[in-house]
């Protein structure tokens, strides 16, 4: 017989939902109840959502989450059960995870390490905690640690010193490309130095910009893995922990597979789509389709999140338009059987520039008539929205929102950016990606030469490197903070490398206005992306 049953509830919380929340983990409670569990594991701060930010600060907000801790003490069966919520302790909050036994909150760990780098910052809001937990579960001795308490190795080796036998780790660790292999390289190093199984529970789900994947797992203390949840969906598993030769080891079970890079990042993408127009109540969604590679795949996205019936794509094509983009375009909504229209911009465009004339009288045509139609177009699609109240998706990518290769008021308008921090050439791979699964992209949208369509002839290369060179620069500049110098040093042209970094430099004011989009990357433009719009710095 095991001497240690866990039940892992791997779920998607809304942040703010507090009565929803503690209704999830209540039910969570149960299934364990049912299926014979000593323990059952929630997600860290799994009654207010994670990250709560400044809603940590209202009192009601308080006032509920107080109530929440009090009904699952009262309604929890008879099981114990871990909750994270933000603790309230008169002035002072604490990310703590609360064991709840017998009707009471029987033991209470306080969060140790506060991350605050990157997209997180909770120094902002929580205290940190300054001791281990162990609780004594059917006579086994275990730590509760919460998700940044293991990226250092003081606190477990502290639970492992005051006797733990095994460290319970629950998480909010949002995705973003190879955390899974780094979470399990962080676990293992804590394991090996610990000698002590380790059983990490991850949120799964999509918040604003940021996505939660899951992946829980179990890891024996001597590195190996014995089991992992599915990555991007809710799953309830159990894990049983065996006494061996006077220690706790993991009995091996389900090993998820590893995911590839394209398969995880198009289904964060596909999530937080979901998650964001369904919990904001949207009937569905609305996006130009231009025949063009990136609102391709991201009406394909739109339509995995939601089913064909809630998405609405519209062609708006001017005299620019190339005759196979609008086939293009219109075979791609008829693949996915979405609604489609065509609406020519080229009316509007004309009243405009007619209206301008005087205005623009004795100057040559530039990229202010290229913005004009973008901003046609963005009239028409805000139309929509607001008369249907379907949500506009924009369709831009990273390496346009990078440079400033894209129009405000015109293809940045919307409510939502799902590929905004996918770089022009992940776009490509995550196409090839999808059309794998069925081809629903046209081939040549994908190997045609890139184009605004905006000018006659135009190509995305007659105002920007090749992707193939573009790309590498971006990332070396904004997830490695690198020099020019020291990009150039990687073989790449020191003027172009200069060229570009002013561009990104200089467009900070775009991105401050851009929607909100789904971070996949090590640094995506919002949460963790602060640079000052105004500033004297040269690069260097």
């Amino acid at each position: 017989m095991s001497a240690l049953r866990l039940l892992l509830a791997q779920r998607d919380l809304f942040v703010g939902d507090v009565d929803g929340n503690a209704a999830r983990v209540l039910e969570a409670a149960r299934a364990g109840a049912a299926a014979g569990a000593d323990l059952v594991l929630t997600p860290e701060l799994a009654l207010s959502g994670y990250p709560p930010e400044d809603l940590l600060f209202h009192s009601g907000f308080r006032r509920q989450v107080q109530a929440a801790v009090e009904r699952l003490c009262h309604d929890a069966p008879p099981v114990d059960l871990v909750v994270g919520y933000p603790e309230y302790a008169g002035r002072q909050i604490y990310n703590s995870a609360a064991l709840v036994r017998g009707g009471r909150v029987y033991a209470n760990h306080r969060k140790q390490l506060l991350p605050n780098y990157r997209v997180f910052d909770e120094k902002r809001y929580f205290e940190p905690g300054g001791t281990p937990t162990l609780i004594d579960v059917r006579g086994e001795r275990v730590a509760l640690l919460v998700c940044e308490d293991i990226w250092e190795p003081g606190p477990a080796r502290a639970a492992r010193a005051d006797g733990a036998e095994a460290l319970l780790v629950i998480n909010a660790s949002p995705f973003s490309l190879h955390k899974q292999r780094e979470r399990e390289a962080v676990a293992r190093a804590r394991v090996a130095d610990t000698a002590l199984p380790l059983v990490y529970l991850n949120l799964v789900g999509g918040q604003d910009e940021l996505v939660f994947d899951g992946n829980s797992f179990v890891m024996a203390a001597d590195g190996t893995l014995t089991q992992r949840l599915p990555a991007w969906r809710e799953a309830t598993a159990l894990v049983e922990l065996e006494r061996v030769d006077g220690r706790l080891v993991p009995v091996p079970a389900e090993v998820a597979a590893e995911l590839s890079e394209e398969q995880s990042v198009y289904e964060a993408l596909v999530l937080g789509v979901r998650d964001y127009v369904d919990r904001h109540r949207f009937p569905g969604v609305v996006m130009g389709l231009s025949g063009g590679v990136d609102s391709a795949l991201t009406l394909a996205i739109a339509v995995d999140a939601l089913g064909p019936a809630r998405v609405h794509a519209v062609m708006m094509p001017s005299r620019y338009t190339a005759a196979m983009s609008r086939d293009d375009a219109a075979a791609q909504a008829r693949a996915l059987g979405v609604r489609f229209s065509e609406i020519s911009i080229e009316g509007m465009f004309e009243t405009t520039l007619a209206a301008l004339a005087g205005e623009f009288a004795g100057r040559a045509p530039d990229t202010t008539e290229e913005n004009i139609q973008s901003r046609c177009r963005g009239v028409l699609l805000m139309a929509i929205s607001n008369k249907t109240g379907a949500m506009l998706l924009t369709t831009g990518n990273k390496s346009e929102m990078a440079v400033g290769y894209a129009t405000l008021y015109g293809d940045m308008a919307g409510g939502f950016a799902p590929i905004k921090d996918c770089s022009k050439l992940l776009v490509y791979r995550l196409a090839r990606y999808r059309n794998g699964l069925g081809r629903v992209i046209p081939e040549r949208v994908i190997e045609r030469p890139p184009s605004a369509e905006l000018r006659p002839d135009q190509k995305d290369t007659d105002s920007l490197p090749p992707y193939e060179v573009l790309d590498p620069i971006l990332e070396a500049f904004i997830e490695e903070d690198l020099s020019v110098e020291e990009i150039a040093a990687r073989g790449f042209d020191r003027a172009t490398v200069g060229r570009v970094l002013e561009m990104v430099k200089r467009n900070e004011y775009k991105r401050r206005q851009a929607p909100p989009g789904i971070r996949i990357s090590g640094r995506a433009f919002g949460r963790d992306w602060r640079y000052p719009i105004t500033s004297g710095y040269k690069s260097g």
